[in-house]
C-alpha cells in the first residue's frame, strides 16, 4: 500500500482533472472491457463486478457468453450450473484485469484493481467466503475481492486479509459498517505484520453504497409518512461518506474508503479532494465529463446543518450516519442490507438461469 498511482495522460475532462489534480481516484463500475478501456483513457484506475454487472455484460454480448458457457460445460461435463457460472465470472474478470495493470504497477498495488464479488448467497458463511476469496485472489495479480459487510463477512475480511487477499467491503451503507470492516482489515494486516509477511502491495478498500442508502431512506420516508424536505434526501449518502472520511482521517486506516452507487452529481462533486475512490458507471462518466461542474476540493465542506436536521427525522439515517449507529450483530437484519442482498442474490439466480438456457438451448 504505497503511493497513489500516477495516471497516464487523462483527457481534459472533469473526471480526468479529478484524477490528475486531486487525491481522488475514479473506478469504472463495470468489468466490460470496452467500457473499461474508455474509462482508463481519462485516468480511471480500477473496475468492479457484481452479479448484476455480470448479467448486464452477458446481455450486452449474449452470443459470446452463451457460447463460452456451452464450451465450459462440454470441457467439464460434471460441472453444475453454479460451477459454470463462476467460471464465466472468472473469465470476465480475467479479460478486464490486464487493462488496469499499468496503474497497478505504478501504485505498487494500491490502485489498478479489478474487484470481484463473492457468492452473495454465502453472506452468513465465513469459511465459504474466505475459500472463494482465495480462489479469486489467484485469478490475476491485481484482483481485489468483495466481501459483504454482514456479521460473517466482517469476520471473513479479517481472515482473508491475514491470508494475503486484498478485500473490498461491499453491501455496506453506514459509517458503522465501514468502520467495522476497516477495523477487521486492520486486524488482518496487523496479524501479517506480526509474522513479517508482506502487506506493502495489498490494496483493500471499504465501500459505502451511498445511492442505495438514499434509495432506502426515500422508501422509508414514504413507508413511515415522514415529511423530509426533498432537497435534503440527496445529501444523505454524501453526509455519510463525509462522516466516514473524517473517521478515516482520525483513525489512520490502511484500507481506503470507496463511494459507490451513484445517483446524482453530488456523489462525485462533493467528494472531490478526498483520499478515496469513487466508482462510476459508464453512463455517469459520460454525463459528468460532459458537465460544467467545477472540479475543486469539496470533501472538507460540511453538509448544511439544515439538511442534517431534516435527515435526522429518519431513524435509518441516524443509524447510517453515527459511528455507533449499528452493532455488528445488527448488520444482517438492517433494511438496506437485506434489500441489496436480495438484489444481488436475484441477479446471481439470473446468471444461473442464463447458464442453464445456454446449455439446454
Amino acid at each position: 500500500m504505497t503511493s497513489r498511482a500516477m495516471s497516464t495522460t487523462p483527457t481534459d475532462t472533469p473526471l480526468g482533472r479529478t484524477v490528475a489534480e486531486t487525491p481522488t481516484d475514479i473506478w469504472n463500475d463495470s468489468c466490460n472491457v470496452d467500457e473499461l478501456a474508455q474509462a482508463v483513457e481519462f485516468g480511471a484506475v480500477g473496475a468492479t463486478a457484481n452479479p448484476t454487472i455480470v448479467v448486464d455484460n452477458w446481455h450486452a454480448d449474449p452470443v459470446t457468453w452463451a457460447t463460452r458457457a456451452r464450451a465450459l460445460a462440454d470441457q467439464q461435463p460434471s460441472w453444475s450450473e453454479r460451477e459454470v457460472a463462476w467460471a464465466i465470472v472468472a473469465e470476465m474478470s480475467q479479460r478486464a484485469a490486464p487493462l488496469l495493470m499499468t496503474a497497478f504497477a505504478a501504485s505498487g498495488g494500491r490502485s489498478g484493481r479489478l474487484s470481484i464479488q463473492t457468492d452473495p448467497t454465502n453472506y452468513r458463511d465465513v469459511d465459504a467466503l474466505v475459500e472463494q476469496a482465495l480462489v479469486f485472489d489467484g485469478l490475476a495479480p491485481n484482483v481485489i475481492v468483495k466481501l459483504p459487510a454482514t456479521r460473517a463477512g466482517i469476520a471473513a475480511m479479517e481472515e482473508a486479509t491475514y491470508r494475503g487477499v486484498s478485500v473490498n467491503a461491499t453491501v455496506s451503507f453506514s459509517v458503522a459498517q465501514a468502520l467495522a470492516a476497516a477495523e477487521a482489515v486492520e486486524r488482518g494486516l496487523e496479524r501479517r505484520d506480526a509474522e513479517n509477511r508482506d502487506t506493502t502491495r495489498m490494496g483493500p478498500v471499504i465501500t459505502i453504497m451511498m445511492g442505495r442508502l438514499e434509495d432506502w431512506l426515500r422508501a422509508a420516508a414514504e413507508r413511515d409518512s415522514v415529511a423530509v424536505h426533498p432537497s435534503s434526501l440527496p445529501w444523505a449518502g454524501v453526509a455519510t461518506v463525509k462522516r466516514a472520511a473524517a473517521e478515516w482521517g482520525a483513525r489512520g486506516f490502511r484500507a481506503r474508503l470507496l463511494a459507490a452507487a451513484i445517483r446524482h452529481h453530488l456523489h462525485w462533486s462533493e467528494l472531490i479532494g478526498g483520499d478515496l475512490v469513487i466508482t462510476l458507471p459508464p453512463a455517469w462518466q459520460r454525463r459528468f465529463n460532459a458537465s460544467d461542474v467545477e472540479v475543486r476540493s469539496r470533501i472538507g465542506d460540511p453538509v448544511d446543518p439544515s439538511h442534517l436536521a431534516e435527515l435526522r427525522a429518519l431513524d435509518d439515517f441516524v443509524r447510517a450516519f453515527e459511528p455507533d449507529g449499528l452493532a455488528v450483530s445488527e448488520f444482517d437484519a438492517w433494511g438496506p442490507t437485506r434489500k441489496t442482498l436480495r438484489t444481488f442474490i436475484g441477479s446471481y439466480h439470473d446468471l444461473l438461469h442464463l447458464v442453464t438456457e445456454a446449455q439446454l438451448g
